[in-house]
């Protein structure tokens, strides 16, 4: 067969078994889609379809089948991560600044603590997790601040399916989450701090500040119809120039975003072009990933590993939150559904790790056990928030 028929195959394949698996398991309250796509994608992978049936997974996914699924995974989630940067508000964080500070320092410092000493027990426990390239601090900080990411995207999914996301409490919580959005960049941004090309990042970082004042003066002048297209220019060069530079396309989409502004776009259209992308390309992301996991180790050293990471992730963000709530002396309940919210980690946090993986600061079992953690602690949070919502609700009717 030739390459175009197995493309063709596989892409069957990426969209009708998740959905299938979702629709006909009826998985939406613990599982929705997009955690069976990545499910799917970890399934279909060499660590488990490839292991079973090796000839199957030899015969469709060819180094050029593969090639063409990345291609279309790297649009994907670059304009994934641009809508994150674009819908991120920081003037309400602004406004709220203490509260927010207090809340997002606390509910990204505490896992981020916690996760570097899972890392440190992962390395003292033996090798075969930190990559090649990576000095130990970069090892720890990565796999720390992996536990302490917060999946935005995915939380107004959440918030939406919880009828949260237009609420005060919801709004709260996407503060919360921006600030540490912005956060997680940063410290990726540190973490990918290539000594011999530092003078090439400054150059990016500088001649981006330049840019984007001039970027923002075109979008202003700009019909909404021709913003469009200009923003889809703007990250295809944002993302080339912070690759270039070494910081990874990723880290380029986000920053070509997050200088926009989101009254610059019409809400529902931005909206509806997020449901499409997650739609009609990130079931092709989520397969891309789930077809870089490994299990070299054995499967019983990355569960215990992703079992461990999960501990730290949860354990750090609830506790960071509940210290929060005491300090700004929330309402009985409410730290509890917005620590449960924010630890949702699915997607943001599988980016984060397919960067690291790329640039070899965790090896591909770190990789499987830190996907596992994340499908885990997404998969744990519409059954644990949607009984403290109903209950806060309670409270709240009752008062009045």
């Amino acid at each position: 067969m030739i390459t175009t028929e197995l493309f063709l195959i596989a892409m069957a394949v990426i969209f009708s078994l998740p959905w299938l698996v979702w629709r006909l398991g009826r998985t939406d309250y613990w599982a929705p889609l997009v955690v069976v796509q990545i499910i799917a994608g970890i399934l279909l992978g060499p660590g488990v379809l490839g292991r079973v049936a090796p000839e199957a997974y030899t015969f469709v996914f060819t180094p050029a089948v593969i090639q063409s699924l990345n291609g279309i995974a790297w649009w994907a989630v670059m304009l994934f991560v641009m809508i994150a940067g674009i819908e991120l508000d920081l003037k309400k964080a602004w406004v709220h600044r203490r509260e927010s500070g207090i809340t997002a320092g606390l509910a990204l410092g505490m896992p981020l603590i916690f996760g570097c000493g899972a890392a440190l027990v992962m390395l003292s426990a033996g090798g075969g997790w930190m990559g090649p390239q990576a000095q130990t601090w970069q090892f720890v900080l990565g796999v720390g601040m992996a536990c302490a990411v917060t999946a935005l995207p995915i939380l107004i999914l959440l918030m939406e399916k919880l009828e949260i996301l237009r609420q005060p409490i919801g709004q709260r919580i996407l503060r919360y989450a921006s600030l540490d959005d912005i956060a997680i960049w940063g410290v990726l941004a540190l973490i990918l701090m290539d000594w011999e090309r530092v003078g090439r990042q400054v150059g990016f970082m500088l001649a981006f500040f330049v840019i984007a004042l001039l970027y923002r003066r075109l979008m202003r002048w700009l019909q909404e119809r021709d913003r469009w297209y200009v923003a889809l220019i703007w990250l295809a060069v944002c993302g080339f120039g912070a690759d270039w530079a070494g910081l990874h396309y990723m880290v380029g989409a986000f920053l070509a975003g997050a200088v926009m502004d989101a009254e610059w776009f019409d809400q529902d259209r931005m909206d509806l072009l997020r449901h499409h992308v997650l739609l009609v390309m990130m079931p092709v992301f989520f397969l891309s990933t789930g077809l870089r996991t490994e299990w070299a180790l054995g499967g019983y050293a990355v569960f215990a590993a992703a079992g461990l990471l999960l501990v730290a992730s949860v354990a750090g963000k609830l506790m960071g939150v509940h210290l929060a709530g005491r300090v700004l002396r929330w309402g009985p309940g409410e730290a509890s559904i917005v620590g449960w919210l924010l630890q949702t980690k699915a997607l943001i946090m599988i980016i984060f790790a397919n960067i690291l993986l790329d640039k070899a600061v965790i090896t591909s079992d770190t990789f499987t056990a830190l996907l596992l953690m994340a499908v885990a602690s997404t998969m744990l949070t519409v059954p644990l928030v949607a009984p403290k919502l109903a209950r806060l609700r309670e409270l709240v009717h009752r008062h009045h």
